[in-house]
């Protein structure tokens, strides 16, 4: 089997309101998601999308993912896609680093296999069923009550998992929030509190060292050096999310004891083979972790559902859906789904989501 045919769409993805991260000083009102189609001779196609969260909170942007794919493009046709450590050894050679632009190639790739084979992405990747995973809700920042009052509506519709957005430099204010809802959760539920990396080292030890929450915190800090720092200084688990670019993060943060969880997003670390070699990574020191991806549509969401539901569920917490947020749905009805707070991969072969070209626009780019 060989890759004949790339073909690229670009879709924006407006936000039903928008959205702010980093206490605040980071706002988003649309995402810029690249589609990509890979065809081969065989008549087997697979799908993948690319999605950066905006172009401030990570270095990816939507562009550059057209653009890597454009260089990319020329050695990938005639590669089997089957072939998926041969295929990201071939994309490293011809374009080092960008993991961002080559986790839809991988996708799609990931997506032929599954076909070729007849089984989901959940079996291929480790798992024995289709497992429902826990969804996260997400929580904006605000007073305690208002965010007390958001987490209530979340669980109404069936979230038991919740992302608190804290973090700034009001010190009191994050302190009664972190309190507040840890203290007045609804009974088994659970929180985290997603600073993305707002604080400062000091700051993130003088909150955490004057709260009796002992609940998750993600991401108090930008680098990798602070959050280590502040992780042996405070009694709150730390999870990892935003500095986490690649294996040798993960390892150095497990050899300098920075964490007890990370994030595992497929866009941001390379695509679905990085990530599972990450996940796997992950199983074997013992550390939680939550599996989703930066954004995207249903289709981006239910590949990292997949990997979610095949991971073991003393190391599985939580995901996020991203196509919550958005006011189109360029994959209707298709995909993992939150249901009652759980989202279940698809078993159909590969993915298990198929877009309508019809509904993304014409091609923005094609390789043959």
């Amino acid at each position: 089997m060989k890759i004949t045919r790339l073909t690229v769409y670009q879709i924006d993805l407006p936000l039903n309101e928008p959205y702010y991260l980093s206490g605040g000083r980071l706002k988003f009102e649309k995402l810029d998601s690249t589609f990509v189609r890979i065809d081969t001779d065989e008549g087997l196609s697979g799908w993948g999308e690319g999605c950066p969260w905006g172009h401030t909170y990570l270095p990816a942007h939507g562009p550059g993912i057209r653009a890597g794919i454009e260089t990319l493009a020329p050695a990938l046709i005639g590669q089997d896609p089957r072939s998926l450590d041969h295929i990201n050894r071939v994309m490293d050679v011809q374009l080092p680093g960008h993991p961002y632009v080559k986790s839809p190639i991988d996708m799609a790739c990931w997506d032929i296999l599954g076909k070729s084979t007849g089984l989901p992405l959940w079996q291929l990747l480790g798992g024995n069923a289709a497992t429902p995973v826990a969804v996260n809700s997400s929580i904006s920042t605000g007073t305690p009550d208002e965010m007390l009052t958001l987490i209530q509506k979340a669980a109404a519709k069936g979230y038991t998992v919740h992302s608190a957005k804290v973090g700034g430099t009001d010190i009191d204010m994050d302190i009664a929030r972190i309190e507040a809802i840890s203290s007045n959760l609804p009974a088994g539920h659970k929180v985290t509190f997603d600073v993305n990396r707002a604080w400062q080292p000091a700051t993130a030890i003088q909150v955490l060292n004057s709260v009796t929450a002992r609940d998750w915190v993600e991401q108090p800090c930008e680098t990798l050096d602070q959050c280590a720092h502040v992780a042996s200084r405070v009694s709150n688990p730390i999870m990892l999310d935003e500095c986490m670019h690649s294996f040798q993060d993960h390892l150095e943060a497990w050899q300098r004891r920075a964490c007890e969880g990370v994030k595992v997003k497929p866009n941001r670390v390379g695509g679905l083979t990085r990530a599972r070699q990450i996940r796997d990574f992950g199983v074997s020191v013992g550390w939680q972790m939550h599996i989703e991806d930066l954004g995207g549509s249903a289709l981006a969401d239910t590949a990292a559902i997949h990997l979610a539901a095949s991971t073991p569920e003393a190391n599985r917490l939580a995901s996020w859906l991203c196509h919550y947020h958005l006011s189109v749905d360029p994959v209707p009805g298709q995909g993992a789904r939150n249901q009652n707070g759980f989202a279940t991969p698809p078993s159909a072969p590969g993915l298990g989501v198929t877009p309508n070209p019809t509904l993304l626009g014409d091609p923005v780019a094609t390789y043959a």
